[in-house]
């Protein structure tokens, strides 16, 4: 693809964390340089103050080459990555730590880390994935968010689930000045059809979410087009306030949430910022290919979500 803008971390979000502190990042395997770089980046921002787990000796080289001193921050030795993020999540579930940041490490390995039960970070919630997708790049002059979840942590979440996924969600809109979001469930489809499973499921969740959660407004099942454009939904007569201007699109499994974000960032520019909500302290879960824009709104969108 040619003349795709670059991802540009939305200034509204980080607006919206100018006034918070710094917070106690733990860096899970911090020596590689498209890592520290983003460190860098969310440090001189004041989102963070990082501390960082892997390599010693690797994590300085990096530092070195990218012209930045890491002296004045802690580090934490480990000799591999399951080591790094054991370590990380332990302190985290001691209180050090405000936010956990992936690094250059395997997300199985970063997940089963946390979700050890002698890390501490484990809580009554599931853990759940929630992406605030901006479009500055394409879209100058809008940089409001839409919220795709869950695409990148629950596979194929079951109903119980899929309320964690969306109250979760909700919470994330709320953070970002989104008063009451409106709630899609996408499917291929509007109405239910016994030989498509997400749109049954996603009329019970729809209804499920009518009469449990209070502060949003859903609908589903509903196809992309009708999730996002005003003018589908007129042409289709659905008036649903849902239909063409949802706030966050609740997709069936993860298959359709990862082709869905990565559109939008290969094909049109999106800028990602990524959270795991559900334990003790939000979670950054970066892709390692993820740029820099991504990585700092992802840092900040986590920022953004501490208690």
């Amino acid at each position: 693809m040619k003349n795709i803008p670059e991802p540009q971390c939305p200034p509204s979000l980080l607006d919206a964390v100018k006034d918070n502190p710094p917070r106690r990042v733990g860096v899970v395997n911090a020596g590689k340089n498209v890592v520290l770089e983003s460190v860098r980046d969310a440090f001189e921002a004041g989102l963070m103050v990082p501390i960082l787990y892997g390599d010693t000796e690797q994590i300085k080289r990096c530092a070195d080459e990218l012209k930045w001193s890491v002296d004045d921050f802690e580090i934490v030795a480990a000799g591999d990555e399951h080591e790094a993020a054991t370590l990380a999540a332990q302190a985290a579930g001691r209180g050090e730590l405000d936010i956990l940041m992936k690094g250059h490490i395997h997300t199985d390995e970063y997940l089963r880390a946390i979700l050890n039960r002698d890390a501490g970070l484990r809580t009554d919630e599931r853990l759940t994935h929630v992406f605030s997708m901006t479009f500055a790049g394409t879209f100058p002059d809008d940089d409001k968010p839409l919220l795709i979840t869950d695409a990148a942590v629950n596979a194929a979440p079951d109903f119980t689930t899929q309320k964690s996924i969306i109250t979760n969600a909700i919470k994330v809109a709320g953070q970002l000045g989104i008063v009451r979001p409106k709630v899609a469930f996408l499917s291929a489809t509007e109405t239910p059809n016994e030989h498509i499973p997400s749109s049954i499921a996603a009329r019970q969740l729809a209804d499920w979410a009518k009469e449990n959660v209070a502060d949003a407004d859903f609908c589903g099942p509903l196809a992309f087009d009708l999730c996002v454009s005003a003018t589908a939904a007129k042409i289709k007569g659905i008036s649903d306030p849902v239909a063409g201007a949802a706030d966050i699109i609740v997709v069936p499994e993860i298959v359709a949430g990862n082709a869905l974000f990565k559109a939008m960032v290969h094909m049109m520019g999106a800028c990602s910022a990524g959270v795991v909500m559900g334990a003790k302290v939000p979670l950054v879960l970066t892709s390692r290919a993820d740029p820099v824009a991504a990585r700092l709104a992802s840092v900040a969108l986590a920022n953004l979500m501490c208690k």
